[in-house]
């Protein structure tokens, strides 16, 4: 039961100090102004695809980390604050907030901290279907949802998904939904493979000999990370079919083969970035409806398993580290706070 109006003071917030390097530094909490609730951080999710890229040094420098997200509207340079997948408790309300928000578990696109201060109207408010973990991948929900309403699948269509990492698994879960007639994943690493196949992949095939298993695909979406994956994707188009690039490189270049095959077969290459929806969806689209359907996503299944990591918030560098070797057996790490102690599954 947590006390009424508890007065936190102080938070541990991590920072991006310069490329591989970080730091938890503890800093001094304002209280909530006017609209604004303090929330104290259950667990937060870490990106192993836009994050690591700030961590690594490789997103662009010339550009604000995220402009439609106020939390995360600075410029990218270090130090910096990243992160947005936190889910906790509201535990202090400022002026003007309900009082029926006080001890509501919600979700925050705030980078990582033990505790925040955010404007009430950012807040999600979570039903009790969907544990603090899983609430804490409602970003790559809400990507997944992105991705598949920008590529349009049809009754009986071919679709290939390039990378069966946590954003590759939950679109691949949206697609087996559909009456497609192939639903294939190409993933090098064996362990995704197999979740790929429980997410309702039809077939899945190593990266190794994979091209030449694939031709004439209706819809193809590149979501591993890699940018030499992108000539894969598009070689697996058939004529006029769509390539869905999900990934983002950051400042990593991706050498393009548009010669014979892309240009003769009038191949759509697609981009699809959660920060806005597509023009021709806006209409009738909002984040607030798609917040929506991922969250009912969420609660559709137990997606626990792809949760392979639990890792204390105090040890991030540690936990950076061992993402950034790329273990294949790393598909979702979570930061826990409070915790002392290390635990990991694989």
């Amino acid at each position: 039961m947590l006390p009424p109006q508890a007065q936190r003071t102080t938070t541990n917030r991590l920072y991006f100090d310069a490329p591989r390097s970080i730091s938890v530094r503890r800093e001094s909490l304002p209280p909530p102004g006017l609209h604004q609730a303090t929330v104290r951080t259950v667990v937060s999710a870490v990106s192993a695809g836009t994050e690591m890229l700030f961590y690594r040094g490789q997103a662009p420098s010339d550009m604000a980390l995220d402009a439609t997200l106020a939390s995360l509207s600075g410029a990218c340079e270090y130090p910096l604050r990243y992160g947005y997948a936190c889910v906790g408790i509201v535990e202090r309300l400022g002026a003007g907030v309900e009082p029926a928000w006080l001890g509501r578990r919600v979700f925050a696109f705030e980078p990582h901290a033990s505790a925040f201060v955010a404007p009430i109207s950012s807040l999600v408010p979570l039903p009790e279907t969907i544990s603090d973990e899983c609430a804490a991948l409602l970003p790559n929900a809400e990507t997944a949802t992105n991705l598949v309403l920008d590529g349009a699948p049809l009754v009986g269509e071919r679709v290939v998904v390039f990378g069966a990492g946590i954003v590759g698994l939950l679109t691949t879960t949206l697609l087996a939904r559909f009456p497609l007639d192939r639903l294939v994943v190409i993933e090098p690493h064996a362990e995704r493979r197999a979740h790929a196949l429980r997410a309702g992949a039809h077939e899945v095939l190593a990266a190794a000999g994979a091209a030449q298993a694939l031709h004439d695909f209706d819809l193809v979406f590149e979501l591993s990370g890699n940018p030499a994956a992108l000539n894969n994707a598009i070689d697996a188009a058939g004529y006029g079919a769509r390539v869905v690039v999900g990934s983002w490189y950051g400042a990593k270049p991706a050498a393009l083969d548009l010669g014979g095959h892309y240009h003769r077969n009038r191949i759509q290459l697609i981009g699809s970035q959660v920060s806005t929806i597509a023009p021709g969806l806006s209409g009738r689209w909002d984040k607030p409806r798609r917040i929506a359907y991922a969250l009912n996503l969420l609660a559709s299944a137990d997606f626990s398993p792809f949760i392979t990591h639990r890792w204390p918030f105090a040890d991030a560098a540690n936990a950076y580290r061992l993402i950034d070797q790329q273990a294949p057996d790393v598909l979702q790490l979570l930061f826990r706070y409070g915790d002392s102690t290390r635990e990991s599954v694989g």
